[in-house]
């Protein structure tokens, strides 16, 4: 017995044109900020790395000392996150220590720049670009 669902989906499929192989994808134009919209930005506090970034310094720089012959950050970064799932969090505590610093002092220039914003010393027409 054909069901009103199986109905509607046969006819759905039927209807649907098909993609001609020959046909190439057309490419999609990527939309640039005007110069002056990057020039208003580049003052903007970058977010600071996570607690994570600041152990794969530390890692990083253990790790190549004791294996010299690995040089792809492919397996340098999956050795490191086999480590911090394996690590405590005691062992883990300070590195977020770190990042809760680096992510205060983050938000005191962020509320600054807010303020710079709201005051007017950027261009007003650059609000949009993000």
């Amino acid at each position: 017995m054909e069901t009103r669902a199986k109905r509607a989906k046969a006819t759905e499929t039927a209807t649907k044109p098909r993609k001609d192989a020959s046909k190439k994808p057309k490419a999609k134009a990527k939309r640039k900020p005007s110069s002056s919209a990057k020039n208003d930005h580049r003052d903007k506090p970058k977010k600071p790395p996570t607690a994570f970034f600041y152990y794969l310094e530390d890692f990083r720089k253990t790790f190549q000392q004791e294996n010299p012959n690995v040089k792809s950050m492919r397996d340098i970064g999956k050795a490191c996150g086999e480590k911090w799932k394996t690590m405590s969090f005691e062992e883990k505590v300070a590195y977020y220590d770190i990042a809760t610093e680096k992510r205060a002092e983050f938000e005191k220039a962020m509320a600054a720049y807010i303020k710079r914003m709201e005051s007017g010393e950027f261009s007003e027409g650059s609000d949009d670009y993000e």
